[in-house]
């Protein structure tokens, strides 16, 4: 059984503009609801269990959360939620958001807003969180069109203060270099995990090398998206994971995190017990036979 120490500062850390996180964090899709995420008729999430996963993240060295204010269930709303735990805020907790997207109040899905929506979005999303201004701003992006009038629309608001740095979510490297030209990226996140493509290698490289962090989302999920991690690991995962006395899960997230000192994990969960597993990978060390196993899934479907 492989001793892990349950803690985010094990992880290591990077710096997003001016502030340093754990590069272990905490995403907060699946806090509202039990369940697959977004799902029409996914359970709302007991309120006492979500507030005191939050706090308990916190108690773990966790100092980077992810968040957006379409996350929500009937009952939930992930950033009221993060409100309620967590304010006032620790001096060190970094709290990320997107906008972009966005669900009207049946759960409908608006997948594009204008520059102008944009700062309704902002607004929104400091209201719920009880900030006067937001860490990190994720534009999200949906398809390859041009980012260039929405992303300059959130470098005004940055201008103006309401945001302090701006980052990318599920993009493509010719959004990078656009959004370079108009202002600091600080982040950019997108899918990754075992199995993932070569080009999706050479994107989290070209992040490295400009000192942009990478931050993957489903990087436990994989295929299962928003439904969550499924059963039916490779032979490869669950050998290492037997081997290791831990979670596939695990694996998954240590194997991410060895992909560059640059990538920053965001598992999310509403459970306690898969909290402190998903802190605890942050201090698993992959062998390199163990990594040249798990790179031979690289053209697995992610």
């Amino acid at each position: 059984m492989t001793s892990l120490t349950i803690n985010a500062a094990t992880s290591g850390t990077w710096d997003l503009g001016d502030r340093t996180v754990n590069r272990i964090g905490f995403g907060a899709m699946r806090l509202p609801q039990t369940g697959e995420a977004f799902a029409a008729d996914a359970a709302s999430r007991d309120r006492d269990q979500a507030i005191g996963v939050l706090r308990r993240a916190v108690e773990l060295g966790v100092n980077h959360i992810d968040t957006a204010a379409f996350y929500f269930s009937p009952l939930r709303s992930a950033n009221e939620l993060i409100n309620r735990a967590l304010a006032p805020y620790p001096h060190d907790l970094v709290i990320t958001t997107k906008v972009g997207p966005s669900r009207d109040p049946s759960g409908q899905w608006l997948p594009h807003a204008t520059p102008e929506q944009l700062r309704g979005q902002v607004e929104e999303n400091l209201r719920q969180l009880g900030r006067d201004h937001l860490d990190v701003v994720n534009l999200r992006v949906v398809g390859t069109d041009s980012l260039s009038e929405r992303f300059g629309a959130l470098a005004e608001l940055r201008e103006a203060g309401l945001i302090r740095h701006l980052g990318l979510s599920n993009v493509h490297p010719h959004h990078l270099a656009e959004a370079q030209a108009i202002a600091p990226v600080v982040c950019v996140q997108n899918m990754y995990g075992i199995g993932a493509t070569p080009e999706q290698k050479e994107f989290l490289d070209l992040c490295r090398e400009q000192g942009i962090a990478f931050v993957p989302f489903y990087s436990i999920a994989g295929i299962g998206r928003t439904a969550g991690a499924s059963a039916d690991d490779s032979s490869e995962v669950h050998a290492v994971a037997r081997a290791r006395g831990v979670s596939t899960a695990q694996i998954r997230l240590a194997w991410t995190l060895h992909q560059g000192p640059h990538v920053l994990a965001i598992p999310g969960t509403g459970d306690p017990h898969h909290l402190a597993e998903n802190v605890a990978a942050g201090s698993l060390l992959l062998s390199e036979d163990e990594l040249t196993a798990l790179d031979s899934l690289r053209h697995e479907a992610v």
